[in-house]
């Protein structure tokens, strides 16, 4: 399963660890969130390594449709209703000033990694009022959106919400330009974390600060990330030749799409689901069926799944691991919008390092509590969760070997899944994605 940014780029390989070593911060994880934090601590003079299990940007990074916009699906009305708009204008913000990041260190380092400014629009086939609802509420947050009536796609809409100057580009290009000249080791797993020392299969590292970057975090407590988070799939098809959208689209009604171009390809969204949840309908035969009335003469280029860390409020945990350590540092729950929230986390996760706060740090700290924003979903969460324990104590059924739910298989990937926090298998066993950190030794 390769998407067309696996496809196209091929990042050189680094060593792995060569044994202990000692460091002033270390990151574990080489996506894009650790990549960007180690950048940006590098440049605030801080010695910093990256430990990564795999290769660099093999992990969620090179899977995505590689948005960079504030607009995160129907979010601004809730944020205010559930934080208030004091706390959703920073969400806001803090995505807005993501984009401008991206823009200035691809200038600095002039990255030739596809960037483009572009409008990101989301749509109704069905109804406008909520879209002007929340035009409204993202423009009372700072955000340059408004409802409009027409689009470019190939069908018509009630309505939809256009966010300007918001921009996309090539994931993959961009991680490997920027850590060209970052201290990056391979091959390299972390068994555990105890204190300042990370043990890894390669031997042991010390680091005064350490940040946690491998998407969502295997270490259960203290932090209890496997209570507040859960994981979603997503699917994605490559068509062309298709003539390129001057914007990037998102529909909200049930079973709808997403549509972003790459050129003459066009990126097409569609399948949302809780990771071991597997809908009925084949989420790449619906693609096809739609490709074969609004692109007929195309071919298909690729297709591939993403998996994408949900919180329980919908904001991203960043900040202090815990509150009773406070050298560990984490970014996850990035939700959908893991482009842009790395570049925000990055920049919080920097700041906070060098001893400095944001306007920012109290939206997004893991240590927050609003049980209005997140009740709903966390027992939702927790239902799923004990129903996957209770099917794992049955016995020959595969398990997760992260806390022991029952595996589900996933034929749309060929994979197994984990329906309670989402690690991913492969039919033999092997380990694909976390937070589970061993393979597993065979499957029934």
């Amino acid at each position: 399963m390769k998407s067309i940014w696996t496809q196209t780029t091929k990042i050189p390989g680094r060593n792995p660890l060569p044994g202990n070593k000692k460091t002033e911060v270390a990151v574990i994880g080489a996506g894009l969130f650790g990549i960007l934090a180690a950048h940006y601590l590098k440049e605030q003079g801080k010695e910093v390594i990256v430990l990564e299990t795999n290769r660099i940007g093999s992990g969620q990074s090179g899977y995505t449709t590689a948005k960079i916009t504030s607009q995160h699906n129907l979010i601004y009305q809730k944020l205010v209703n559930t934080m208030g708009e004091k706390h959703a204008a920073a969400y806001a913000m803090a995505n807005q000033q993501a984009i401008r990041d991206y823009e200035k260190l691809i200038d600095r380092y002039r990255i030739a990694c596809h960037f483009e400014k572009k409008d990101a629009y989301l749509f109704s086939v069905n109804e406008s009022e909520i879209l002007r609802q929340e035009a409204d509420c993202a423009a009372r947050c700072g955000i340059p959106a408004s409802f409009v009536r027409e689009t470019e796609l190939p069908f018509p809409v009630h309505g939809a919400v256009r966010f300007a100057d918001q921009a996309q580009f090539h994931p993959l290009e961009f991680i490997e330009a920027l850590s060209g000249d970052l201290t990056v080791y391979e091959r390299t797993t972390v068994r555990e974390v105890k204190g300042h020392e990370i043990i890894t299969n390669r031997g042991v590292v010390k680091a005064a600060h350490i940040v946690f970057a491998c998407h969502f975090p295997f270490v259960n407590i203290p932090g209890f990330y496997f209570l507040r988070m859960y994981q979603e799939k997503s699917y994605v098809m490559a068509l062309g030749p298709v003539k390129e959208l001057e914007g990037m689209y998102l529909g909200i009604d049930k079973n709808s799409y997403s549509f972003r171009s790459a050129g003459d390809t066009l990126l097409l969204g569609h399948g949302s689901h809780r990771t071991g949840k597997c809908p009925k309908k084949n989420p790449y035969e619906e693609m096809r069926r739609l490709r074969e009335h609004f692109y007929p003469n195309t071919e298909e280029y690729g297709r591939w799944s993403a998996e994408d860390c949900m919180s329980v409020d919908s904001v991203p945990y960043i900040g202090h691991f815990s509150g009773v350590l406070a050298d560990w540092y984490v970014a996850t729950g990035f939700g959908k919008w893991g482009m842009t929230t790395s570049m925000a986390a990055a920049r919080i996760v920097t700041a906070q390092i060098m001893g400095r706060r944001t306007p920012y740090d109290e939206v997004f700290t893991p240590q927050r509590f609003r049980p209005k924003a997140a009740a709903s979903t966390f027992l939702s969460h927790a239902g799923y969760s004990a129903a996957g324990l209770m099917s794992g104590a049955m016995t020959k059924v595969p398990r997760c070997p992260h806390l022991g739910c029952r595996l589900v298989y996933n034929r749309m990937d060929g994979r197994y899944e984990c329906p309670c926090h989402g690690s991913q298998f492969e039919q033999n066993g092997k380990i694909c994605v976390g937070p589970a950190q061993e393979s597993l030794p065979f499957i029934n």
